[in-house]
C-alpha cells in the first residue's frame, strides 16, 4: 500500500513556515509604517516651512478666535434667535443646491452605472469609455469645476448645483456599478426573450432589485452635499456658506452671526444625518428581507 503521508510537510516544517509568514509580514508591516511617517514628517516640515508663520509658534493661539467668536456670541445671545431667521433662507438655499444636485447627480449616476456594468450595458465595447467618465467625474473637486463655472457663469447656486452634480454622477455612478454587479440578470435575459427593449430591460429588471441601495446610497450622498454646497458658498456660490463667509471677513462686531450659522449648520446636518440614517436602515433591511 502506498504511504499517503509520504511527502507531505511535518507538523514542525508547517509551524516554521508560518512563523517564517508572520515575520515576513511584521516586517513588511514595519518597514511601510517607517516608510509612512517619514513621509509624513517630510511633509509636515515642507508645509511649515512655506507657511507664513511657524505651527510651533502659533499652535498656542489656536484657540484664540473661537474663544473671539463664542465670547462675542455670549454677549449677544439675546440676538441669537434673530439671527436664526434671518438665515434661515441662505440655509433653505443650501439645502436646495443639495437636493437639487443630489437628484441630479443620481440620474446621471444610474446611466453611467448601467453604460459601465458587463451583462447590462447595450455597448459593450464602450464600458471602459463609460467607466473613465465616471473617474473623471468624480476625480475632479467640486471646488475646481465651481470656480470654472462661476469664471463663465457668474455667482451664485447655479454653478455650485452644476459642480456638485457633476462630482455625485461619479462618485454614485461607481457606487450604483458595484451595486449592479451582484443583480441577477435572469429577469433581464427573460426580458429580453419576449423582445424588451433596453430601457424596458433596465427599468422592469435591474430597477426593481437594486432600486433601495440606489436610494440608501444617494441619501448618504445628500449630506456629504449638504457640506460640500456650504463650503462652495466661500467661493461666492451662494447659499449660507456665503453667508458665513461675510461674517468671518467682517471680523469683530459680527461674530454673533457667524455662531448663529454655525449653529444652524450643525443642526441641520445632525438632523438629515439621523433622518437618512433611519431611512437607509429601513431600505436596505427590506431589500435584505
Amino acid at each position: 500500500m502506498t504511504d499517503l503521508s509520504a511527502g507531505s510537510p511535518s507538523v514542525a516544517e508547517i509551524r516554521d513556515d508560518y512563523s517564517a509568514l508572520v515575520q515576513r509580514k511584521r516586517v513588511y508591516g514595519g518597514i511601510l509604517l517607517i516608510l509612512f511617517i517619514s513621509l509624513m514628517a517630510a511633509g509636515f516640515r515642507t508645509a511649515d516651512a512655506r507657511n507664513a508663520g511657524s505651527f510651533v509658534d502659533g499652535w498656542r493661539r489656536i484657540l484664540d478666535y473661537p474663544t473671539e467668536v463664542l465670547s462675542e456670541a455670549w454677549e449677544k445671545v439675546a440676538l441669537l434667535p434673530g439671527h436664526l431667521a434671518h438665515f434661515m433662507p441662505a440655509l433653505i438655499e443650501t439645502l436646495n443646491i443639495a437636493a437639487a444636485s443630489t437628484l441630479i447627480g443620481a440620474v446621471l449616476g444610474t446611466f453611467l452605472s448601467l453604460l459601465a456594468t458587463r451583462g447590462m450595458a447595450p455597448w459593450p465595447a464602450l464600458i471602459p469609455i463609460f467607466r473613465r467618465i465616471s473617474d473623471i467625474c468624480r476625480a475632479i473637486p467640486e471646488i475646481v469645476i465651481a470656480l470654472v463655472l462661476i469664471f463663465v457663469l457668474g455667482g451664485g447656486p447655479v454653478p455650485a448645483m452644476i459642480a456638485i452634480a457633476i462630482h455625485t454622477a461619479g462618485a454614485l455612478g461607481k457606487l450604483f456599478s458595484e451595486v449592479n454587479e451582484n443583480a441577477s440578470l435572469k429577469p433581464v435575459e427573460g426580458l429580453q426573450s419576449v423582445g424588451a427593449s433596453w430601457a424596458q430591460r433596465m427599468y422592469l429588471g435591474v430597477i426593481p432589485q437594486v432600486g433601495p441601495n440606489y436610494v440608501s446610497y444617494a441619501l448618504l450622498r445628500f449630506e456629504i452635499n449638504i457640506r460640500a454646497s456650504a463650503i462652495l458658498g466661500f467661493v461666492g456660490a451662494g447659499g449660507i456658506g456665503y453667508e458665513l463667509r461675510n461674517s468671518m471677513s467682517w471680523g469683530q462686531g459680527r461674530y454673533d452671526e457667524a455662531a448663529a450659522i454655525f449653529v444652524l449648520l450643525f443642526v441641520t446636518i445632525v438632523l438629515v444625518d439621523q433622518l437618512s440614517g433611519v431611512l437607509r436602515n429601513r431600505l436596505t433591511h427590506g431589500a435584505a428581507s
